[in-house]
């Protein structure tokens, strides 16, 4: 499907780009009060976490480690599969380490709940979560978020490194889909 204009998929802005970096940096600022004396890994789920992966690194002061990884739950649909895949590890051993693990969106719960037993399973000494956005009415697995960005309700949500079938990661801003662009997709 081609789309001439993002505006065109768009229903509406549910938060700007000034309302997600504030409150990024003020997670940022717990972060350093949290962690400080410590070295924390910061482990970015790629790819939806890189906008708030980079916006929050950038914001704290205290040292740490980066890492990356890639899971996958979804295939090419629209519907979480269960089955997790790992796309890309860590690079770090994570066993005795604090680790932080950054998060674009919490929906069913199901990848960091596997993300964090498995993390847990290679010895980490602790592992946290931040979170930028959480959908509470879609979750099937607990996930204890320590930090969090934005409880949204259940819309299909793109922007800030947020896709709609691999784009419009870039927008800067968190958009709700029309949708009749997704509904239409899935028949």
């Amino acid at each position: 499907m081609q789309i001439a204009d993002v505006q065109d998929i768009i229903d509406h802005e549910m938060l700007s780009h000034d309302e997600i970096v504030n409150r990024i940096h003020e997670v940022a600022k717990q972060i350093d009060k949290d962690y400080a004396g410590k070295t924390p890994i910061v482990i970015c789920v790629l790819k939806g976490a890189v906008a708030t992966y980079y916006e929050l690194t950038q914001a704290m002061t205290i040292p740490m480690k980066m890492d990356f990884m890639s899971l996958s739950s979804y295939g090419s649909g629209f519907e979480s599969t269960g089955k997790i895949t790992v796309r890309q590890d860590l690079s770090y051993d994570v066993a005795g380490e604090d680790v932080l693990i950054v998060e674009d969106i919490v929906d069913s719960g199901n990848t960091l709940h596997w993300l964090v037993g498995e993390l847990n399973r290679r010895g980490a000494k602790s592992v946290e979560i931040f979170s930028l956005l959480e959908k509470p009415a879609r979750h099937t697995a607990k996930v204890e978020l320590k930090y969090k960005g934005f409880v949204i309700p259940d819309e299909f949500v793109l922007g800030f490194g947020l896709d709609y079938d691999e784009e419009y990661r870039n927008l800067d801003s968190i958009a709700v889909l029309k949708p009749e662009v997704y509904k239409g997709a899935n028949s």
